[in-house]
């Protein structure tokens, strides 16, 4: 099972046990543990994982966060955990003295199902107030999927993760900030609007009168933006879905044609009726097809004009005349010769389309 799977699983999890999980102790057991095997460590070896990690603070002797990760022997990440109905207060206290106290570079808050994880950006060895990236695992998206595995064991590189946390940080951020605007734009930012969209001047009444215009617009912005996504999304998914049904029809097409074999008495067939026809047409204009099933010959290499088509292979052989309506109508051929015997029909056959 890959990573990936392994996240969705600890989602459904979640999912649901969360009724069920009332103390932090049966969270830690049902959830959190299972994320940190996610994360490719071993709960039962103390050499990667310590619960209940002693961190003595100052004065503070024998300070305890749930768990410390290990990678080659040193501390890397504190994790502190809630109960799955807690809320995680980012300006966690006893997080903030256990990080302080230590070599690790991340710490994780948790409940469970939403995960925030906390370095040192903004002054070394003290846990920044905002965490650089959250994740709700039941409302998980593929790049913060991206960013988690990055966490594994098997993958784990600090100046990596350092160099990305910074960006995921200020990103989320400005993510905040525009939801927030979207939602209740301030004044700075109807003002940075209105110049562009209105000559007169910016006063308290004409702001307030472009507060709803600036936020519909916004919504207005992003649902089209959403929808031209989604038309893109599945004009692409439908060109490659005909891609493959062309490929594929190509692909038995060659097959067929691989088993065709053009036998010289279907050729000798073919003479036969194309001397008949010289009388009526220019002899250039009277090709083949064969098939697996019988050996066409047609008017201007044009399947919609039929003259005959030859069952040579069975016990009985036969040749299959068209009237006005393209209805075919089958006579035994004893021989090739026997051809000869319809000469009148192919002849009348080419009037149909000569009209």
């Amino acid at each position: 099972m890959d990573f990936a799977d392994q996240i969705k699983q600890l989602s459904d999890r979640v999912e649901s046990m969360k009724p069920q999980l009332q103390t932090e102790e049966a969270t830690k057991n049902a959830l959190i543990m299972p994320f940190i095997q996610a994360l490719g460590y071993d709960v039962f070896n103390p050499n990667e994982v310590v619960p209940e990690f002693t961190a003595d603070v100052g004065t503070k002797k024998g300070e305890k966060v749930d768990y410390a990760l290990k990678h080659d022997k040193r501390i890397i990440i504190l994790i502190e955990c809630k109960g799955i109905n807690d809320a995680l207060v980012n300006h966690d206290s006893q997080l903030i003295r256990y990080f302080h106290a230590c070599d690790a570079k991340f710490a994780i808050l948790t409940n469970g199902q939403v995960f925030k994880f906390f370095t040192d950006l903004d002054n070394q060895n003290k846990l920044d107030e905002k965490p650089f990236l959250e994740i709700d695992l039941l409302n998980l998206r593929e790049q913060q999927a991206q960013e988690l595995k990055k966490f594994h064991k098997s993958y784990f590189d600090i100046e990596k993760i350092v160099g990305t946390a910074s960006e995921l940080k200020y990103s989320n951020e400005i993510k905040a900030i525009l939801n927030e605007e979207s939602e209740n734009p301030s004044e700075n930012f109807i003002r940075f609007f209105l110049p562009k969209v209105y000559s007169g001047r910016a006063t308290a009444n004409v702001i307030e009168q472009f507060r709803p215009i600036v936020k519909k617009s916004i919504n207005q912005w992003l649902s089209e933006k959403v929808s031209n996504r989604l038309k893109s999304a599945l004009e692409k998914e439908t060109n490659e879905e005909q891609k493959q049904v062309e490929e594929s029809a190509e692909v038995l097409e060659d097959e067929n044609k691989r088993k065709i074999v053009t036998t010289e008495e279907e050729l000798e067939g073919y003479y036969i009726v194309k001397g008949i026809l010289r009388q009526k047409v220019d002899a250039d204009r009277i090709f083949h097809r064969d098939t697996q099933s019988y050996f066409g010959i047609i008017l201007d290499d044009n399947n919609r004009k039929p003259i005959c088509r030859l069952h040579l292979d069975g016990s009985k052989r036969f040749i299959e005349l068209f009237d006005e309506n393209k209805k075919g109508m089958r006579h035994e051929l004893t021989s090739l010769d026997d051809i000869f015997k319809h000469s009148e029909h192919l002849i009348k056959t080419i009037n149909f389309y000569e009209k």
